[in-house]
């Protein structure tokens, strides 16, 4: 699911800066995003811990735990929040560490307000196109991938696999097809099955309940109108269809995968 609603955590054992940050992200986010504080590196661990993160603003230099340890231990736990690391300190190997580590932004304290707010800004933008690309992982057909991969089709095959990407909305008969590239279709047949590891007929189904997918995370088009942009005369076939191979109706796709509304 790509949230709206971000959770950011600042981490800070200096009470004023941590309040500072806070309070300016809180009156930046005016209610859009939950702001959360951490005196410590334990303290935010609890935290990432019990719930999700999805950007973590944290001091590098704090007793016991520092930040960039409490980076590395996330990491290892393969947790792949947004890092903003903070510093008083201008020190070329705390910077160095940082970008190994996948920090995102290297800011120096005094943090002015704008900088801040831009590196948040910029950090959120990087941490929904991990979230949309994570989401484009798993909506992928894993069949359908190994067709399309790592295979040398032959002159005609490819022309068959262009044509029906080009047309998954018209009707998409394997004798159609077969005739549009000059092939017998039960030579058509064989040929593809061999070539693609997918009969047909498989292939467009899927095809087009790949772009089906794409369209329940990527619009708010109702049902029936996603049905007809991928070829399906009845909504009511195209969800029975959509049941069969991912196990829920589409509907319950978009819910799980991209929220209610969709991502727009």
């Amino acid at each position: 699911m790509i949230h709206k609603e971000k959770t950011i955590l600042v981490v800070d054992d200096e009470p004023l800066t941590r309040t500072g940050i806070g309070k300016t992200l809180e009156a930046w986010s005016a209610g859009r995003h939950h702001i959360v504080c951490a005196g410590s590196g334990a303290e935010a661990l609890a935290i990432l811990n019990g719930r999700p993160v999805h950007l973590l603003i944290t001091d590098i230099r704090m007793p016991e735990l520092s930040g960039l340890d409490m980076v590395e231990k996330l990491r290892s736990q393969g947790q792949k929040l947004v890092v903003i690391v903070i510093s008083g300190h201008p020190d070329f190997q705390y910077a160095q560490t940082a970008i190994q580590l996948g920090v995102v932004n290297y800011l120096l304290k005094p943090i002015h307000k704008r900088k801040l707010l831009d590196a948040v800004e910029q950090a959120l933008r990087i941490e929904e196109d991990r979230e949309w690309v994570e989401a484009l992982e798993k909506m992928a057909d894993p069949l359908l991938m190994s067709a399309k991969q790592e295979r040398q089709y032959s002159a005609p095959i490819q022309q068959a696999v262009r044509y029906v990407e080009a047309n998954l909305r018209a009707p998409l008969g394997m004798r159609e097809v077969a005739g549009h590239i000059h092939l017998n279709p039960s030579y058509f047949s064989a040929l593809f099955k061999e070539q693609t590891g997918l009969t047909f007929s498989e292939y467009v189904a899927r095809s087009r309940l790949q772009k089906a997918k794409e369209l329940l995370i990527q619009t708010r088009l109702p049902i029936a109108d996603i049905s007809e942009q991928v070829g399906y005369q009845t909504a009511k076939y195209f969800i029975k269809l959509f049941k069969e191979y991912e196990g829920k109706s589409p509907s319950q796709y978009r819910k799980e995968v991209a929220g209610d509304e969709g991502k727009i």
